[in-house]
């Protein structure tokens, strides 16, 4: 188990761009491990360090290789063709919407220890790198559909800001 305990919508925190990681140490590398633990114990398939509580660019993802660590990632190309799924975020549990990504990107980022690694996904993995990129610009996917459905005390919160009825 974890003890990092995630961020919830409508905390500030989770609306402001991160900083960029300048130094590459042991702490870095538990804090994504420790990400990774919390991001499966919450049945997710990525976390990003706004989600808890941290301000600084750093991704996590799983994958069937196991844990992906972006750090600092920048998405330098996106295919031109698109498609509109259903996604969700840790941060805004029981809220859902249809979203528009790119089928394919490539991102330049670094992993834990610095060195500079060049990536390309698609799919599934496109589309997760995509959210959790937006996560380290301070855009939730809410910001990215009108056409969201949920339930509970922040699905209330969210329909209040986005005037849904």
């Amino acid at each position: 188990m974890t003890d990092l305990p995630l961020t919830f919508y409508p905390t500030p925190s989770l609306r402001e761009p991160s900083k960029k990681v300048t130094v590459f140490n042991d702490e870095l590398k538990k804090l994504a491990q420790e990400m990774g633990k919390a991001m499966k114990a919450n049945k997710g398939i990525g976390l990003a360090a706004p989600q808890i509580g941290k301000n600084i660019q750093m991704t996590v993802i799983g994958t069937e290789d196991g844990l992906l660590v972006l750090v600092n990632p920048r998405i330098y190309y996106k295919s031109f063709r698109k498609e509109i799924s259903e996604e969700g975020c840790l941060s805004i549990p029981e809220v859902f919407g249809q979203v528009k990504r790119s089928l394919g990107v490539t991102i330049r980022a670094q992993n834990v220890d610095g060195k500079k690694v060049t990536l390309r996904g698609k799919g599934l993995l496109a589309r997760v790198i995509q959210h959790e990129i937006d996560h380290l610009r301070g855009i939730l996917f809410i910001d990215r559909t009108k056409d969201l459905k949920g339930s509970g005390k922040l699905w209330d919160l969210v329909k209040k800001e986005k005037k849904i009825k």
